[in-house]
């Protein structure tokens, strides 16, 4: 495993695993160098293929992938074989079955309960929080959100993420704190609005949420900084017993 692959640091049960892949350790080149795991991002297919590869040999199994939309479904693991659902989000019930999701600025977040027997990842840029993605992985899990646990990976950064007037208007009064005025734009702090959502659906305690895609070119894809780029992987699991 890449050395500078992340860990989340959260209370996760002992049964719970979870990563999230930068962008270094793969064959990539050019724009995607080099550990770029996204089919739909200009890349050359044999060296996505050789990532995925790489990546799924420090892993108990291969992992469930998405054609991810910026919507608010969520496919359950596992699904049809061969094929990637069309979703955001991704739960899991069983040992071995490795969830992931994509990303290139927009904000993955992982989940588990306190006892170790689920798991779920979500995609959640601004339509996604928006629409209520992270709620809807949440009903997904099946359990009380007073159990939930959850990591927030690395995303574009408060001081980085310009949007519009119909971004702003997209979120309630509630989520005004959230928005930095900018001229006639705003900053948003992706962070934040996950943070609101999950505490309004009771999710008691959320960890992570300080790292900025945009601002350390070195070491992650931004799809806002760059245009054409790669993608990385946040995956959780949980582990056969």
């Amino acid at each position: 495993m890449n050395s500078d692959w992340l860990r989340p640091d959260w209370p996760a049960p002992a049964s719970v695993r979870a990563l999230s892949t930068t962008r270094h350790g793969g064959c990539s080149k050019g724009a995607w160098s080099s550990m770029n795991l996204g089919e739909r991002c200009g890349d050359d297919p044999d060296d996505v293929r050789r990532n995925r590869e790489r990546l799924a040999r420090v892993l108990p199994a291969a992992p469930q992938w998405l054609s991810q939309v910026h919507g608010t479904r969520v496919a359950r693991h596992p699904g049809e074989p061969g094929r990637a659902p069309e979703a955001d989000a991704l739960v899991a019930f069983e040992p071995g079955r490795i969830c992931a999701v994509l990303s290139a600025d927009c904000l993955p977040v992982v989940f588990c309960d306190r006892d170790g027997s689920r798991v779920a990842v979500a995609h959640a840029g601004w339509r996604g929080l928006a629409g209520g993605v992270l709620q809807a992985t949440l009903d997904a899990l099946d359990c009380d959100p007073a159990t939930v646990i959850a990591w927030l990976g690395p995303a574009i950064g408060p001081e980085a993420y310009e949007v519009g007037a119909e971004v702003a208007a997209a979120f309630p009064d509630e989520f005004d704190r959230c928005f930095v005025p900018q001229g006639d734009r705003w900053l948003l702090d992706l962070y934040a609005v996950a943070r609101l959502k999950l505490s309004a659906a009771g999710v008691p305690e959320v960890c992570g949420g300080g790292l900025c895609t945009w601002s350390d070119p070195g070491r992650f894809f931004s799809y806002r900084r760059d245009g054409l780029t790669g993608r990385m992987a946040t995956l959780v699991w949980l582990e056969q017993p």
